[in-house]
């Protein structure tokens, strides 16, 4: 007897169904899987086997033949278990197999024939909806993620036993439901860190709103124990809240790389990844064997934090400057592409020279060598893409003393909220959303400078020998800035701000 049951595979942030044929023949004895799969579902079949077994039912002692379609398309991981055990008995005429097309069934046994949670299932919802299957059954510990998709019928079980008995028995199973848009709202404004927390910085401070309302990458540079980290961890709280849009974006490639909680069902605050500086370039930016997204995807829509810059490889650091620039990041395999979005806010901390203190500092002990050797680590065209270099001075015991709190984030949020809408209106029709998308043709139009305003980034050109990325980039810091004032035009006091905000480029870092 044959039987077609629906599984599904994962390529890049999409899911593609697969049809797992399942066929049964009298004469002779075998178990045959083709279709080309990897050495997790190879191994199926000892789990399949005694997880049966586990539950009152066996494998039969035929010739079995499972074909995995499309065949050309590998298939990888052990989240299949459970679709070819359903498919090997519904073939074998111990369970009913009317309706079992009907679903696509997903899951990992273990040997007693329980559940074990898989990745990727947010997409393979989404895929399930539009290709018009009834529901989907999988583990229930990923449930809340499936039930985030509307007119999809989710069914999470703890043992094959339970699917067994409803296709065979019509025990029905319990259905998992999520009003997506009431918990989006209910935790959209939930942070741990407020800036309020943060003692003295203005500048900083100031400079993080700016980066914030236009989305620009920033770079903090300043001693240990400045502060860095600390304003960095809070940028998140002054962004703009997701759209209900952005969120399923950023929880699709979570759930992709197996991040979602068993507790969460979509995503409502945006993602803030800090990698350690001993990362690797593939774990960065995404890839492997069988390619997997990187911190840089896994930071879409959010904030991706740098600390101590400098001490990350070079070779690390320079695998980002495309991904900066295109916010996708392309893997390419002999037989594939994949693509995983990269839409980040960079946020990068370094300290200003290897003892860690301002030249002018006494506890500095670096030799000017030393420190332009240390700000070598960090190439030109990398630092040309970070629209914001701000330093970060030491806070002053007075400061820290002072038991008065801070502006707090939600007061700052407001501004960055306000600005950011004139940003949407402005972009309306085109296919950019904030300031740090613009392009060259968007810079043109949208950046008109007077008089006063072009002699002034003139000098600054010549004086800091900036590049015309730089140029650029100063152009779009100084539209967000007259955003913030709610400006239609940019002001010479918005370039000089923009200006101040290149310390990197300034000759006071190549002593």
């Amino acid at each position: 007897m044959l039987v077609k049951i629906y599984g599904s595979a994962i390529y890049g942030v999409t899911a593609q169904t697969i049809t797992i044929e399942v066929s049964v023949d009298t004469p002779g004895v075998g178990y045959n899987l083709v279709g080309l799969p990897d050495n997790a579902i190879k191994e199926s079949s000892y789990r399949i086997s005694a997880a049966l077994k586990n539950v009152g039912y066996k494998v039969p002692g035929k010739k079995i033949t499972i074909n995995m379609a499309p065949a050309d398309l590998r298939k990888e991981g052990s989240a299949y278990d459970l679709s070819i055990a359903l498919g090997i008995l519904a073939a074998s005429d111990q369970i009913n197999s009317d309706t079992i097309a009907d679903y696509i069934i997903m899951g990992e046994l273990s040997l007693d024939g329980g559940l074990q949670p898989i990745k990727g299932v947010l997409p393979i919802a989404i895929k399930a909806r539009e290709e018009g299957f009834k529901g989907f059954i999988l583990p229930r510990q990923n449930t809340r993620e499936a039930a985030i998709v509307s007119n999809l019928e989710v069914y999470g079980v703890e043992n094959i036993s339970e699917v067994i008995d409803f296709f065979n028995k019509g025990i029905p199973l319990v259905r998992t439901e999520i009003d997506t848009r009431k918990e989006f709202q209910d935790k959209i404004n939930y942070f741990p860190f407020d800036f309020s927390e943060v003692k003295g910085q203005e500048t900083a401070k100031r400079a993080m709103e700016v980066a914030a309302a236009g989305g620009h990458n920033i770079i903090l540079i300043g001693p240990p124990g400045s502060g860095k980290t600390m304003l960095a961890k809070r940028v998140p709280s002054i962004l703009p809240p997701f759209t209900l849009k952005e969120a399923l974006e950023t929880t699709k490639i979570h759930s992709v790389a197996g991040k979602i909680g068993s507790e969460t069902s979509l995503m409502t605050v945006r993602p803030f990844r800090s990698p350690h500086h001993t990362i690797s370039d593939v774990a960065l930016v995404g890839g492997g064997s069988y390619p997997q997204p990187g911190e840089i995807s896994l930071a879409h829509n959010g904030v991706l934090f740098l600390d101590e810059m400098p001490e990350f490889k070079r070779t690390v650091l320079e695998v980002m400057r495309q991904p900066l620039e295109d916010r996708v990041v392309t893997i390419s395999r002999a037989k594939f592409t994949v693509n995983y979005p990269a839409s980040f806010m960079l946020v990068a901390s370094m300290n200003p020279s290897p003892s860690g203190y301002f030249p002018d500092d006494p506890n500095n002990t670096s030799t000017s060598f030393e420190m332009q050797r240390y700000m070598n680590r960090l190439s030109g065209p990398l630092l040309d893409r970070i629209d914001i270099h701000v330093e970060v001075q030491k806070v002053e015991f007075e400061q820290l003393a002072d038991r008065r709190k801070g502006e707090d984030s939600l007061t700052i949020r407001e501004r960055v909220m306000k600005a950011r809408e004139e940003q949407n209106k402005r972009y309306k029709d085109l296919e950019i959303s904030y300031n740090a998308q613009m392009g060259p043709k968007e810079i043109e139009r949208f950046c008109e400078l007077d008089m006063d305003s072009q002699n002034l980034i003139r000098n600054a050109m010549d004086k800091l020998s900036l590049s015309a990325r730089a140029y650029d980039r100063i152009l779009k810091v100084a539209r967000t800035i007259a955003d913030l004032e709610g400006l239609t035009n940019i002001q010479s006091s918005h370039i000089a701000e923009a200006i101040q905000y290149r310390s990197l480029d300034r000759e006071f870092w190549n002593i």
